[in-house]
Parts: C-alpha cells; sequence; structure tokens
C-alpha cells in the first residue's frame, strides 16, 4: 500500500498547475513547460509557461519568466523563501537564473537528457561557481510530465511541421 504523505500531495497539487501551464504552451506551438512559484505560506505568486515563439525571445522560458513575475510580485530579486515548480528540469540558463535568484527550493518533474542542467547533463546550482546551494526533488508527475513532452514532440513530428 503506498501512502501519500502530505507534502508529497501539495508538490503533486502545484506540479499538476505547471502541467496546466505546459498544456496551454503547448496548445499555442510552444515546447509544453509549464513553471509555477509559490511563497512560504504556500501561496501562488507567479506563473509561466514556455512564450519563445510567441514573444520572439529565446529568454521566455516558463522558469524565467516566472522567476520575473516572482520578484516583482516580492519587490525582492531573492526568492530564498520560494519554491518553483516546473515540469522539466531546468537547462543553463534558468538554472543559472534560478541560482541567482537564491530560490529556496525547485521541483521538477521529469530530468532533461539533452539540456539537463540541474542534474542530467550538467549540475550548475552544484558547481564551484554557485554561490548559492539550492535544494532540488526531481521526479514529482515524472510520467505525467514525460508523456506530455513525448506526446507534443511526436505530434509535432507527425505534422512535419518544420518551425524551429
Amino acid at each position: 500500500m503506498l501512502i501519500e504523505y502530505p507534502e508529497y500531495l501539495i508538490h503533486r497539487q502545484w506540479m499538476s498547475r505547471a502541467i496546466d501551464l505546459a498544456q496551454i504552451a503547448g496548445d499555442a506551438g510552444e515546447v509544453p513547460v509549464g513553471a509555477v512559484i509559490i511563497d512560504s505560506s504556500g501561496n501562488l505568486i507567479a506563473s509561466g509557461e514556455n512564450r519563445k515563439e510567441r514573444d520572439k525571445d529565446p529568454t521566455a522560458h516558463a522558469e524565467i519568466l516566472a522567476l520575473r513575475a516572482a520578484a516583482k510580485s516580492l519587490h525582492n530579486w531573492r526568492l530564498n523563501q520560494c519554491t518553483l515548480y516546473v515540469t522539466l528540469e531546468p537547462c543553463p540558463m534558468c538554472a543559472g537564473a534560478i541560482v541567482q535568484a537564491r530560490l529556496g527550493m525547485l521541483i521538477y518533474g521529469v530530468d532533461d537528457p539533452k539540456t539537463g542542467a540541474v542534474r542530467t547533463v550538467t549540475n550548475i546550482p552544484d558547481g564551484a561557481a554557485s554561490n548559492h546551494r539550492l535544494r532540488v526533488m526531481g521526479g514529482v508527475l515524472e510520467s505525467t510530465c514525460r508523456q506530455q513532452l513525448q506526446t507534443w514532440f511526436a505530434t509535432r513530428r507527425q505534422k512535419g511541421n518544420g518551425q524551429k
């Protein structure tokens, strides 16, 4: 019998919100990645979904947009009391921004075997150049996050859409 601990149920709840945002991104032609940030009281303070194509902005990753919104909401770039939930392991740009924001905790859904910069390909938060130690938990709703990405990429290949 699997026992779900209350903390893990909360992580699943927030990751589900990030998955919903990822779906919005995917439906808009973006790689389906979503992110939410909660404060130390468990309140949603920011969210984002990939918008690179729509905004014509190479930095418009879900994590970056959520970090910007959280900093604006808190009137402070230091997010050390916040938790970021994101459906895919952050890339090098996002991992660097997470470290710079002094984020309290990162929780992500699925590893990124191509560009994962928290655990899979490299580990920016624990690197020698990092001035912040980040608590990390991966694998929350992992199969759902993986399936969402795999389905989106399979559909794109099937359509033969050559957009990059």
